[in-house]
């Protein structure tokens, strides 16, 4: 909703008491900033305090820098260019609002990930998200335009053939055994619960709207209206990653394809890349990644300072905060901007393929510190 309180109160009572805050946000509003766009309004009526809600709600994480603020449109990163500018510099090490993105997502592109090693590399993963122009983001969005972003999507997604078919899930009115079986699989996304999307307003008229649609093979997912308008998802067991990011190539392609025959397309620009409801995932929204076991190569001091080098990021295998189950971590890049698809992709693989040589030279009782020290930083 618009805030209705701009001319009854000054900037100086409305600004937020960001004293124990520590995000993104709340390290580049200043007051000037504020009161410069507490009147402001995008032309489908998100604001400057709609924008920041998460972050005046949520001070911070204790491991993990937040970004502190979210897109209501497209429009918003223009219109409150004046916060998102320096929040996507901060976020995006020092991505400059005159810098321009690439984007390459022709996976002949890519080198080698056909054939890392099994043993080691459990299951591979690409996901992002996308926007479709012209509607609300999920923070914005009214009941109409979720449905409605829900009707192109579906109505693309039916289009898609061969090893791309398949069938569209709503939450509203699955059941519990669809539910149980869609969890076990690790496809299902449920009501957020994370007080980041709270306050966003991404779970309000839950679960309306919200659906999930996977091809026959069950390797490419769609997710609909969660965090984004669409989450796009192509996995699959063993690390064959140029797979998996060549068929996730085909399926965004053709999805927008098919949306543009009904007049739609994605949000996309110059600078930002593929527009996206979080700042942190502007660019390409790329998360590529790998389920990995090295039990001995993630005890050992550098382990941190390698995964630096090589711009990866660790995660448990249960997502942030989880923690590593018998030495099995999910490497993912740790870039989204400023790099186009294929650069982030391919340094997962080079890095993948760095640390199960460390682990094999682990186990064969050698040392691994000058490998690490030779590293330059990608």
């Amino acid at each position: 909703m618009p805030n209705t309180n701009t001319t009854r109160y000054t900037a100086d009572e409305e600004f937020p008491d960001f004293s124990k805050h520590k995000n993104h946000m709340a390290n580049c509003l200043t007051k000037e900033i504020y009161k410069r766009m507490r009147a402001v309004q995008t032309p489908s009526g998100f604001t400057i305090d709609n924008a920041i809600q998460t972050g005046v709600d949520n001070p911070g994480h204790p491991f993990i820098m937040t970004v502190g603020c979210v897109a209501g449109d497209e429009e918003s990163y223009e219109v409150f260019a004046d916060l998102f500018d320096p929040v996507i510099e901060a976020r995006h090490n020092g991505y400059k609002k005159t810098d321009l993105h690439k984007t390459d997502i022709d996976p002949s592109h890519l080198k080698g990930g056909t054939n890392m090693d099994p043993k080691y590399v459990l299951s591979s993963r690409v996901r992002t998200g996308r926007s479709i122009r012209g509607l609300c983001l999920p923070p914005h969005s009214s009941r109409a335009e979720r449905r409605k972003v829900e009707k192109i999507s579906c109505e693309a997604l039916a289009k898609l053939d061969g090893e791309l078919k398949g069938s569209y899930y709503p939450l509203k009115g699955m059941t519990t055994e669809h539910q149980d079986r869609l969890i076990e699989e690790h496809f299902l996304f449920d009501k957020p619960v994370s007080p980041l999307l709270l306050a966003s307003g991404m779970a309000r008229d839950w679960p309306d709207a919200r659906g999930i649609w996977h091809n026959d093979k069950k390797n490419f997912l769609v997710w609909v209206n969660e965090e984004d308008h669409l989450r796009v998802i192509s996995m699959q067991a063993g690390g064959n990653i140029n797979e998996v990011f060549t068929r996730w190539c085909k399926g965004l392609k053709l999805i927008e394809t098919h949306m543009k025959e009904n007049g739609y397309e994605y949000m996309w620009n110059e600078h930002l890349g593929y527009v996206l409801t979080c700042p942190s995932n502007l660019g390409t929204g790329v998360r590529a990644g790998v389920h990995i076991k090295i039990p001995l190569l993630s005890t050992q001091p550098k382990f941190d300072e390698a995964l630096k080098k090589l711009r990866l990021q660790k995660r448990g295998t249960g997502g942030v905060d989880t923690a590593s189950e018998g030495g099995i971590f999910d490497i993912s890049n740790a870039d989204r901007l400023g790099f186009s698809e294929v650069d982030l992709v391919q340094m997962v693989v080079d890095g993948v393929e760095f640390m199960i040589e460390c682990e094999k030279k682990l186990e064969k009782g050698e040392k691994i510190d000058a490998d690490i020290d030779g590293l330059k930083q990608k």
